[in-house]
């Protein structure tokens, strides 16, 4: 390690003896005034020893001035001779203060190294000619569509794992009508939570890659869809919510976004897919409205949901949920999930919410929750 160059930043010692020279004081002098030995002093003067805190407070009785004079001398002084920690500091601090770095090498995206490699590391993995290029670094020419899009680097990370497993997916040839009518088959799973492990085959049956990447800290991110050319569509998911209403509404919507062909230029990223988001509100997208509309009418038909709201109210019955549930032939948590939204209570019937990601998993293209895909960079 290189060791900082500052000459000119004196040892306490070189201001303690200026002090004493206007006092015409001798070290024998300071040494009585402090009440220590000689030797302490001598060591201090000739810079063999450094001022203590204890030290500095008793020069500043003596000399009259602040303790923080002594102590900051001291300060100055250790530091200019400090060595100079090595260059791959200050870049992995930038690298981690943009991206989970840590998460992204615990999970297996990248290998730890120097900060050389770790640069070249993710360059590879976003795709992009060199560590100029990377989103969101500070020494990026430019902003990038992910910038302006607001996509944030945690999403953005997720989003490229995601991109990194589709590629090395086969499927057959992908079919908009067999999407299509997998969407009976895919009615007929919504009954009972392990049935969901037949929805990965049903989709890669028609030609869509689907991939399920457990979601980094502070993504929020849902789904995603894209495509890797114009006959290859792409449904990423995170299960992020493990509840059986989420996942079929995550997946349906996806799943619409595929059918109109959204993605096709630049990804569709669905991060809080709750609430409003998950609605029909005016300030959405048209094409992320279209999609929600589609994934609510998949889990509930909402023609039938208006018409047992209007016929319930003001009292929904956990019996009467149930029933209702059993005449659509689908699992409680999907109506539940539903009416939660429609009647803004966020808490009703919650345990018909069940889970689901264990199911799923199974049957999936899956990475995360300790399983790690051998992708190399």
């Amino acid at each position: 390690m290189a060791q900082t160059n500052m000459p000119w930043i004196n040892h306490p010692g070189f201001y303690i003896r200026e002090e004493m020279e206007a006092r015409e004081w001798l070290q024998r002098d300071l040494a009585f005034i402090l009440g220590c030995k000689e030797q302490v002093v001598t060591m201090i003067l000739n810079g063999k020893r450094g001022v203590s805190p204890e030290m500095a407070k008793a020069f500043g009785h003596a000399f009259d001035v602040p303790a923080e004079f002594f102590a900051n001398l001291q300060k100055a002084y250790d530091l200019s001779r400090a060595e100079e920690p090595e260059p791959d500091v200050a870049v992995r601090a930038t690298l981690q203060s943009r991206y989970p770095l840590r998460e992204m090498i615990k999970r297996g995206w990248i290998e730890e190294s120097d900060a050389a490699l770790l640069k070249a590391q993710l360059a590879r993995f976003f795709d992009v000619s060199s560590p100029d290029q990377i989103p969101y670094l500070a020494h990026a020419a430019k902003k990038t569509s992910y910038e302006e899009r607001e996509i944030t680097p945690e999403q953005l990370a997720w989003l490229f794992r995601v991109k990194q497993i589709a590629k090395s997916i086969s499927v057959p040839k992908y079919s908009e009508g067999s999407l299509r009518e997998s969407l009976a088959r895919l009615k007929t799973l919504l009954y009972a939570p392990e049935e969901a492990c037949h929805a990965p085959r049903i989709l890669m049956e028609c030609g869509v890659r689907f991939v399920i990447v457990e979601t980094l800290p502070k993504s929020k991110i849902d789904g995603v869809c894209f495509w890797l050319d114009a006959h290859s569509p792409v449904i990423g998911m995170s299960i992020r919510f493990d509840r059986i209403d989420n996942f079929w509404f995550v997946l349906r919507h996806e799943i619409d976004h595929v059918l109109r062909q959204h993605g096709q230029e630049e990804e569709v990223v669905d991060a809080e897919l709750e609430g409003d988001r998950a609605g029909v509100a005016a300030f959405l997208p048209t094409e992320e409205r279209m999609a929600n509309a589609a994934a609510a009418d998949f889990c509930v038909p909402q023609p039938k949901l208006d018409s047992f709201i209007a016929r319930k109210r003001p009292f929904f019955y956990e019996k009467d949920v149930l029933a209702f549930s059993r005449i659509l032939n689908v699992h409680p948590g999907l109506v539940v999930g539903q009416m939660q939204r429609r009647l803004d209570r966020w808490d009703y019937l919650r345990k018909y919410q069940v889970k689901i990601r264990h199911a799923v998993l199974p049957g999936a293209i899956a990475d995360g929750w300790g399983q790690v895909l051998p992708f190399s960079l």
